[in-house]
């Protein structure tokens, strides 16, 4: 029989403490990036449902035959089981047959708000 090195028997203690060590920081990092991933959907989940309530606050003002009055507003809007709260900022552009309107729509929950800018009829 030939006799056989200790090298040859297995991996020591030590290289399994640096092993263990190496895999226990990449499933860290791992985690980390799942928890990152968690709220970044969430937040993009909130700003999808702020730019829908945007555009359904945008399609009332232009279809309404009243014009929008020149100045700031705010407000708050149920939708979506939420409640969203809404300011808008209409200026005169220099063709005074226009308005331009910047809305932004933020939830309670914070996060970044959406914006939506749309130009329409001014008062006569």
């Amino acid at each position: 029989m030939a006799r056989r090195d200790w090298q040859d028997a297995g991996f020591t203690l030590l290289e399994m403490l640096v092993a263990l060590a190496v895999f226990s920081l990449a499933a860290l990092a791992l985690i980390r990036l799942q928890g990152v991933t968690i709220r970044t959907a969430a937040d993009l989940d909130r700003k999808v449902m702020a730019q829908i309530v945007a555009r359904n606050l945008m399609v009332e003002w232009q279809t309404d035959p009243r014009p929008t009055p020149v100045g700031k507003d705010d407000g708050i809007v149920d939708n979506g089981g939420q409640r969203w709260r809404w300011t808008r900022a209409v200026t005169r552009l220099d063709d005074s047959r226009l308005v331009r309107v910047d809305l932004q729509v933020a939830g309670n929950g914070g996060g970044s708000p959406a914006v939506l800018t749309f130009v329409r009829a001014a008062a006569p």
